[in-house]
């Protein structure tokens, strides 16, 4: 048995439907929205459209707004094609220039010209090509897979003495892995720090810097081990480098040195290694995510 072929009912005809079971069948209004899945409002306004112009006014109608306040004038609009057609090669940035020379006012925007030039097809509209909005967070997926460490100095300390540390940051969890204050920034300090932060907390996989010659003697002529790279190599540890003039690589570690600033002390009054130790555990409760050094083992 071959079943009749129906046809899909358009808009129109479905919100005929609704009216008829309102007015033919005497359902009410509340049943009928429910059955359509439309509000209440809206099958009454079907039914005063229905009843104004017939089936004619069940259509969908244009939801252009009335009116458009800041749209520009007609007499505006035909100033500026006069302009166009008098020197076609001007752009709408030059338009522009030339309307408030000549005192308009208000003023339109450079998008305002050169929307109306393309509603004259005075110019082809260019489609543009909008700046995808994907941003991936970098981070790795455990603790121990990476540090990220810097030397950062402005540490004012109490003897007026500026001093510098060591610090590193935990890719994953932002532990606080090392905060270590040295009077200026020299290899045998920093590597100590680099030594101390592996006894307390562990091993990790690689480890994250820019490109300081305490660091890496990658770029020195000719290329040299330092000893912070032979650090990682005795013990297992993959060191990575920033790109050159890409400071954002190690972002993390710039941020956590950055939330340490508001922690310091005056800097009239001057810091001791006390109260630069509770800068730190300061950092570590508010931004570590409650990790812990047993989390990082």
């Amino acid at each position: 048995m071959t079943l009749p072929s129906m046809r899909e009912l358009s808009v129109t005809e479905q919100r005929y439907q609704a009216i008829l079971a309102v007015i033919r069948d005497g359902r009410t209004v509340t049943e009928v929205a429910s059955e359509w899945g439309v509000s209440r409002q809206t099958v009454h306004t079907w039914l005063s459209r229905y009843e104004a112009g017939g089936l004619e006014e069940l259509g969908d109608r244009s939801h252009r707004p009335a009116s458009c306040p800041h749209q520009m004038s007609g007499e505006l609009e035909a100033m500026v094609l006069e302009l166009r057609r008098w020197k076609p090669y001007w752009g709408p940035r030059r338009l522009v220039l030339e309307l408030a020379r000549r005192k308009v006012a208000p003023l339109p925007s450079e998008s305002a010209v050169y929307r109306c030039l393309a509603r004259a097809r005075v110019i082809e509209p260019v489609r543009r090509h909008r700046r995808l909005e994907q941003w991936k967070r970098w981070e790795r997926g455990q603790p121990m897979e990476l540090w990220q460490m810097d030397v950062v100095g402005g540490f004012l300390i109490a003897g007026g003495i500026t001093a510098k540390a060591l610090t590193g940051v935990d890719d994953h969890s932002r532990f606080c892995v090392s905060a270590r204050l040295m009077p200026r920034e020299r290899t045998q300090l920093v590597c100590d720090g680099f030594t101390a932060a592996l006894r307390t907390y562990g091993v990790p996989e690689q480890v994250l810097t820019d490109n300081g010659k305490v660091f890496t003697g990658k770029y020195a002529q000719p290329p040299v081990e330092v000893l912070f790279d032979r650090i990682c190599r005795e013990n297992g540890v993959e060191h990575l480098l920033t790109q050159p003039h890409s400071p954002t690589t190690t972002g993390k570690i710039c941020e956590h040195d950055g939330d340490a600033a508001p922690g310091r002390p005056d800097p009239g009054q001057g810091m001791t290694t006390v109260s630069f130790a509770r800068c730190v555990d300061r950092y570590r409760t508010a931004s570590s995510k409650g990790s812990g050094p047993t989390d990082l083992t």
